[in-house]
């Protein structure tokens, strides 16, 4: 039986990968909620549109999304790139693995913060908007100063509990090749016949990860709930 030196010894030797991993994942992280957000609050608007045909695309493009696993998005979006870039170049062009998951899970993301974005929407008052526009306030306004900002506390503690989940599905990307923590834990429990040790290093980083995220988002709940409570 190895020894807990030897574990030690092996887990060390694979300290730079892991800390390489780890800026990928956080890198995969950050860049996906933010195009998601972006993206989520656009399809969030047109969701209102009072235009029929607008606001049920954004209704299906939420339903199909929601509705597939977010391995199969990853696998459709990194194979399905590869054959449209080979399509367009005339020969076989990979599509970059990180490129990939970012766009993936920008989707997922999306999808699901679209729905939170859009509760938040209908739950501010419509006499909201209908006071600012008898003010003169055009549409853009109206948006951005009266709705916008009502919405977030509305929406903030279901939209932190979302990027929680976005840091455990950042390890999904790792199918494609992406070499995040998820795929520095598997290829050292392969290479050393040691799943154990890989891979709880590898839970204990997932772990760090979303407790700090955690802490972080109850701070800003309570910085942007505390105006709502004494208004």
């Amino acid at each position: 039986m190895r020894s807990q030196e030897y574990w030690r010894l092996a887990l060390y030797a694979f300290v730079d990968q892991f800390l390489s991993g780890l800026k990928n994942t956080l890198l995969v992280f950050a860049l996906s909620c933010a195009f998601g957000t972006l993206l989520g609050l656009l399809i969030a608007v047109l969701r209102n549109s009072t235009r029929k045909s607008v606001s049920s695309c954004m209704r299906a493009y939420t339903g199909i999304i929601r509705g597939v696993p977010e391995l199969l998005i990853i696998l459709l979006t990194y194979f399905g790139g590869t054959a449209l870039l080979s399509a367009i170049a005339g020969g076989y062009i990979e599509i970059n693995a990180f490129a990939a998951g970012v766009a993936a899970l920008t989707v997922v993301f999306s999808g699901y913060a679209a729905e939170i974005f859009r509760g938040a929407i209908n739950a501010v008052a419509p006499g909201q908007r209908e006071a600012a526009a008898a003010l003169g306030l055009s549409n853009a306004q109206i948006w951005f100063l009266i709705i916008i900002p009502q919405m977030i506390p509305i929406a903030l503690p279901a939209f932190c509990n979302l990027c929680i989940s976005l840091i455990k599905d950042t390890s999904l990307i790792s199918v494609v090749g992406l070499t995040d923590v998820m795929r520095v834990a598997y290829i050292g429990a392969g290479s050393l016949r040691a799943p154990l040790p890989f891979y709880l290093a590898a839970s204990a980083i997932y772990l760090a990860l979303t407790s700090l995220s955690l802490l972080s988002f109850r701070l800003l709940e309570r910085r942007y709930s505390l105006p709502a409570m004494k208004g």
